[in-house]
């Protein structure tokens, strides 16, 4: 962006289309209060941009579009008719009799609105059409170069699109001619649009339209005191009085009186063509500030849940991680099925075999043959697998039941969960045994690392090896000492202090202390990458735009300082 002294008209084009980009990019995903709302501005204001705004801005001397708009019934069609003196617009007593806009300009007009850059996602027809995404183009002699007449759908039309569509042309018009009724002008619809368009600055004028003459001065003295109550004082209030129509469907003449003139000197004088253009154009400008502050708190909202939901998540795991970690170095991962398999372990004396001796391991495949039993060793490793895969499974469930829980009580989270989450992955057992399996591998890579070129260890070849990473696992698994302590460490007996002197003599107490550490603290990474993994089932859900606040307010800011220095204000 350039800097606020060198803005141009130019620059406001470039601001715009900046912050078109912002307003569409920012999403609100998340159930909050504002979601709903803020989607529905951001789309609309993209609209108004696309359709009005930046279309406009590259064409101040196009011809001034008014649209004609108005409540099911009020005789909008019949209005254009008979203000271009032609039939062009279908009317009728059937309710919605506009289905797609038309709009009448004079023949030498029609090439600025056939290119589309006026309300660009409307194809253009030269006939008529039930499309509501067409728009149909009619030259009409009889109006005036400079001036457009949009007939729009009915606002409040029970078609959904036509709806829709009839918001959208009125945010795309430099000029609103709203058109109601004297049974239908306190109707709460079109107020709520009118309200709408003089936040917008948005040039109004209202025609009263089918006012019985004996009505006429009450009813048009009530309506001007709605407009002044509304801040709509200012808009020129045009009376067309209950009368029969001419052979051709129109209103006669006479009918027409003030709003015809009016509308015959817009279309002649070109200074105040650009002065309505002008003020419509600034005051959509102006509008933008507040649309985009309120898009940009919704933003923040957004980032507040988003947070508040990835730390209850975050809060969850974290615990979990503590659990597991509690459980490896508190000693309970030693009791059971694993002191069994230690006890069996050591007191078979196949860790000594293991580590003194080739023999030991010729005989172990002798009697694992012919028994059909795994070696002691293997029974541990699987023993030490089982019982870590269901330390890590309880901590995850818990996990899980916890995120579920604290998003549950949050608007936003519990518009995204589903009954899985409540629980860990399906999966979870199968990857926790793939972990574990890893990291025993890992363990045994260690421990020949350390061996180094010890020959003591080499001589016991590969079963020492295993023996000793054994060994490491069991450590890692105990807070305080080597082996396990109390009655776990009676039950061992002298075989396992013989055990320890062996292993000391080849790496040395501190080195198997150190291995041990490092073990724990490989196992502990792993389970954190792994309970990272089961979190993310529920991060991934939830996908904000990290600045989308900052974005919005820093473009709408752009938009206000070219604003100022292009000098479109209403003069």
């Amino acid at each position: 962006m350039q800097t606020r002294g060198e803005l141009t008209p130019a620059s406001l084009a470039e601001a715009l289309d900046h912050l078109r980009s912002v307003v569409d990019s920012t999403s609100y995903p998340l159930v909050m209060p504002s979601a709903a709302e803020a989607r529905e501005s951001g789309s609309a204001l993209v609209t108004q941009l696309d359709d009005y705004l930046i279309p406009r801005l590259a064409r101040l001397d196009a011809p001034l579009l008014a649209v004609v708009g108005g409540s099911t019934g009020a005789g909008k069609s019949t209005l254009v008719n008979s203000l271009v003196a032609a039939k062009v617009s279908a009317s009728g007593v059937l309710r919605p009799t506009t289905r797609a806009p038309l709009l009448a300009a004079n023949p030498a007009d029609l090439d600025w609105f056939r290119r589309g850059e006026l309300l660009p996602g409307l194809t253009r027809t030269d006939e008529p059409s039930t499309d509501p995404k067409s728009l149909q183009l009619v030259g009409v002699p009889t109006l005036a170069p400079g001036l457009a007449l949009l007939d729009a759908p009915d606002i409040d039309s029970v078609v959904d699109a036509n709806r829709a569509l009839a918001g959208q042309l009125l945010a795309a018009a430099d000029l609103w001619i709203f058109v109601t009724t004297a049974a239908r002008y306190a109707d709460a619809v079109p107020w709520g649009l009118l309200r709408t368009a003089r936040q917008r600055g948005t040039v109004i004028a209202m025609v009263l339209d089918r006012v019985p003459p004996e009505a006429a001065e009450e009813v048009a003295a009530h309506l001007a005191e709605m407009l002044r109550d509304n801040g709509l004082g200012a808009a020129p209030l045009f009376v067309v009085p209950e009368t029969r129509l001419t052979a051709d469907g129109l209103l006669p003449p006479s009918a027409l009186g003030d709003l015809s003139s009016w509308i015959g000197y817009l279309a002649a004088d070109a200074e105040t063509r650009a002065d309505v253009v002008r003020r419509t154009l600034d005051g959509a400008l102006a509008a933008l500030a507040p649309t985009t502050a309120s898009l940009a708190d919704a933003a923040e909202e957004q980032d507040k849940a988003a947070e508040t939901l990835a730390d209850r998540v975050e809060i969850a795991y974290r615990n979990a991680n503590r659990a597991v970690a509690h459980g490896v170095e508190d000693g309970r991962l030693l009791r059971g099925e694993v002191l069994a398999r230690w006890q069996e372990f050591v007191g078979t004396g196949e860790l000594m075999r293991t580590l003194e001796a080739q023999i030991g391991r010729l005989r172990d495949r002798i009697v694992s043959t012919l028994t059909g039993r795994p070696a002691p060793g293997h029974a541990l490793r699987s023993a030490i697998e089982g019982n870590l895969v269901t330390l890590i499974r309880g901590a995850a469930d818990e996990a899980a039941e916890t995120a579920y829980t604290g998003w549950q009580a949050h608007p936003a989270g519990a518009a995204l969960l589903s009954p899985p989450l409540g629980r860990a992955g399906p999966d979870l057992p199968e990857r926790a045994e793939r972990l574990i399996r890893d990291w025993q591998r890992h363990v045994l890579e260690m421990v020949r690392a350390e061996a180094g070129d010890k020959r003591a260890l080499a001589r016991g070849t590969a079963y020492a090896v295993n023996a000793t990473g054994l060994l490491v696992m069991v450590v890692v698994f105990a807070s305080t000492a080597f082996i396990p302590t109390g009655a776990e460490l009676a039950v061992a007996g002298g075989t396992t202090v013989a055990a320890q002197k062996v292993l000391e003599a080849i790496f040395g107490d501190q080195a198997i202390r150190t291995l041990a550490a490092k073990a724990r603290a490989d196992l502990l990474d792993r389970v954190s990458a792994l309970l990272a993994e089961e979190a993310a089932r529920f991060t991934t859900l939830v996908e904000p735009v990290p600045g989308a606040a900052g974005r919005l307010r820093g473009a709408a800011l752009d938009v206000e300082a070219a604003r100022a220095d292009a000098a479109l204000v209403t003069r």
